[in-house]
């Protein structure tokens, strides 16, 4: 109860002065809300696989810039992704531990992650996916979540939607000190050089600590988490039209895990430690002429993991690897015209403790016509992709948008997706080579007025997404089926056919220039078609409310609160996930042009809740922190 009241006493009062100032607002003065604020928040590549304007795309997706992330303070990236509408996650733990993100009703581990043009997804997981928990915000710059198949431009994988986050990578020097809760200390620092004529050289390095709280509920042992983060990028510019660039990020994380011990077998504390390696890099090269744009890129990503008792020794370790070259291009023949296209080849390789692991590779091309005239937008396009265990797959994908009046536009798309079964899910002990590809298509319509980047917007999108083949996880325990012979504790199997659909909807204004309002909100309606169960793990109503307001220059404070409904924590629906409302309250003081320190309190009212089963999530917490941009 008195959560609302203090959200609603917060929102009033943050809205009374600028409805006053409204009143006396010309109609002059209220145009600058349609304007841009910032034209690189209304690019995105996720679309087409090279830049393109929002609002010449009919897909649904959210671009979040680097003011918006940094005005959230501190290292969790899973604040920032709370405010995308038809995102949801689960955590198992604090900050570091495995951390799951679903869009649209999606498993966690059907969405594709690219970091710095890098596909990071573990080879080695069970279901190949990438763990969230392992990518802080500290020196991120922008973020962009499209929600929906997107197989035609992404290949394998991008079977729920696509989530690119890209570091920093600006001239001058950047950091940043932050201190509070659980002894949590989080340090970063970003810098770069750069000629307009020569080009880029910068680096960025962070380092996060916590002691942490216990990651199972029921217990009183704190799990700490620890990971520094360096990263490398350059750029040299041959002429005007050719350039070559690399990138190389490396991470290291160490986790401290609560188990199942014996003879329980219950979730409970343990002294077990997850060391986790992570090396991501790129080299490749830009041609650009303006009407036709080319990019050659070779990209890697490797995952170790070490699971280690409190003597040291290993429980389980795994090594994934994938390798990349791939060709991308956008042609524009003549005038509104363009095409897309491009072509790639994967190798991907696992191991682990128990087995020797195995390898396999996949190929895929893709063109995409498109035409850009006045108010119309449209894409249409398909892919290939030739796949060394599964053979050939084809992917559909097409989209459209249309200005039916100033700043609004109708908008909608249909993809295609497929997702091959992981290495860990064919070969490893537990798994089953019999098993084939998952399949999706997913449908979206909706409207739009001006997008994020602009003082005022709005959306509201339907969408539905089927998906075939979905595999699972099956017990073995006294079941005599042919499909256990020789793996008596379980395997993978393509046991499901899920639907889900929904509505989302965000908007956002600048109301006046010191108090702006943001929200979203989705209705996901996600079950498996074949028992009528509601998904795991997804919540049917999920909001975001955000306000900041500037009573006084130089100060802003912000309020967010973040509202998910019940949900079921399996498959089975036999074990409820009550719906919780987080408020978090921060503020931020610019002492200089150069220096800013802030603040904030995080689950103000001390929410008791959990996203995953068992598992402890974050109670109150106050952190204290200044940043430094020359």
């Amino acid at each position: 109860m008195y959560k609302y009241l203090f959200v609603g006493v917060s929102f009033a009062v943050m809205t009374a002065p600028a409805m006053a100032q409204d009143k006396q607002s010309s109609d002059d003065e209220f145009a600058p809300l349609l304007s841009p604020q910032s034209s690189e928040e209304s690019i995105t590549v996720t679309a087409t696989g090279t830049r393109i304007e929002l609002e010449d795309t009919g897909q649904a997706i959210t671009v979040i810039g680097e003011d918006e992330i940094q005005s959230l303070q501190g290292p969790d990236f899973t604040r920032v992704l709370e405010r995308v509408p038809g995102l949801t996650l689960s955590r198992n733990g604090g900050l570091g531990s495995f951390t799951g993100v679903r869009l649209r009703g999606a498993e966690a581990e059907q969405v594709l992650v690219v970091v710095d043009g890098v596909r990071v997804a573990d080879p080695a997981a069970p279901s190949g996916g990438f763990d969230f928990g392992n990518l802080l915000s500290s020196n991120l710059a922008k973020v962009e979540v499209l929600r929906g198949s997107n197989s035609t431009i992404w290949g394998s994988d991008a079977i729920g939607g696509v989530i690119v986050a890209s570091t920093r990578a600006e001239s001058g020097l950047a950091g940043m000190l932050e201190y509070g809760a659980d002894d949590s200390f989080t340090g970063a620092a970003s810098g770069g050089i750069s000629d307009p004529d020569t080009g880029f050289l910068g680096a960025s390095a962070s380092y996060t600590r916590s002691d942490g709280f216990s990651a199972a509920a029921s217990g009183t042992e704190p799990d700490g988490f620890e990971q520094w983060v360096l990263e490398g990028h350059g750029r040299y510019y041959f002429s005007d039209s050719f350039e070559v660039f690399a990138r190389l990020r490396q991470a290291e994380g160490e986790l401290e895990i609560d188990g199942f011990p014996f003879p329980n077998f219950v979730l409970a504390d343990t002294d077990e430690v997850q060391d986790t390696a992570q090396t991501f890099g790129s080299a490749g090269a830009v041609y650009d002429t303006g009407p036709l744009f080319l990019t050659a890129t070779y990209s890697f990503a490797d995952t170790a993991r070490d699971n280690l008792d409190g003597n040291g020794t290993a429980t389980f370790t795994s090594e994934g690897r994938s390798d990349r070259v791939n060709l991308r291009g956008e042609w524009r023949p003549i005038g509104p015209l363009i095409v897309n296209f491009g072509a790639e080849n994967e190798w991907t390789s696992y191991e682990t403790l128990f087995d020797n692991g195995n390898n396999t590779r996949i190929f895929g091309a893709y063109t995409q016509a498109g035409i850009e005239w006045r108010g119309i937008s449209g894409h249409i396009g398909a892919r290939v992709d030739d796949h060394a265990d599964f053979g050939s797959e084809v992917s559909f994908g097409a989209d459209m948008s249309y200005e039916v009046a100033a700043n609004v536009r109708l908008r909608g798309s249909i993809g295609e997706g497929f997702k091959a079964p992981s290495l860990f899910q064919l070969f490893s002990d537990f798994g089953n080579v019999a098993l084939t590809p998952e399949r999706s298509t997913s449908m979206d319509v909706g409207l739009a007025y001006g997008d994020r980047s602009q003082r005022l917007y709005g959306s509201i999108t339907l969408f539905d997404r089927k998906s075939e083949d979905q595999i699972g996880f099956v017990s073995c325990f006294g079941v005599a089926d042919a499909i256990c012979d020789n793996r008596p504790f379980g395997t993978y199997d393509n046991v499901g056919r899920t639907r889900s659909t929904g509505v989302e909807v965000a908007a956002g204004a600048r109301v006046t220039d010191n108090l702006q309002l943001r929200a979203v909100y989705a209705f996901t309606d996600a079950e498996n078609r074949d028992t009528g169960n509601q998904l795991a793990r997804r919540p049917r109503h999920a909001a975001t409310l955000s306000a900041e307001w500037s009573p006084v220059t130089d100060f802003t404070f912000g309020a967010d609160m973040r509202i998910v409904s019940n949900a079921f924590d399996d498959a089975g629906n036999f074990t409820r996930l009550d719906g919780y409302e987080v408020v978090t309250v921060r503020a931020a003081l610019d002492v200089s042009e150069e220096v800013q320190l802030f603040g904030r309190v995080e689950n103000l009212f001390g929410e008791d809740y959990q996203t995953a089963a068992g598992y402890n999530a974050r109670g109150r917490a106050a952190f204290i922190g200044a940043r430094l941009a020359l």
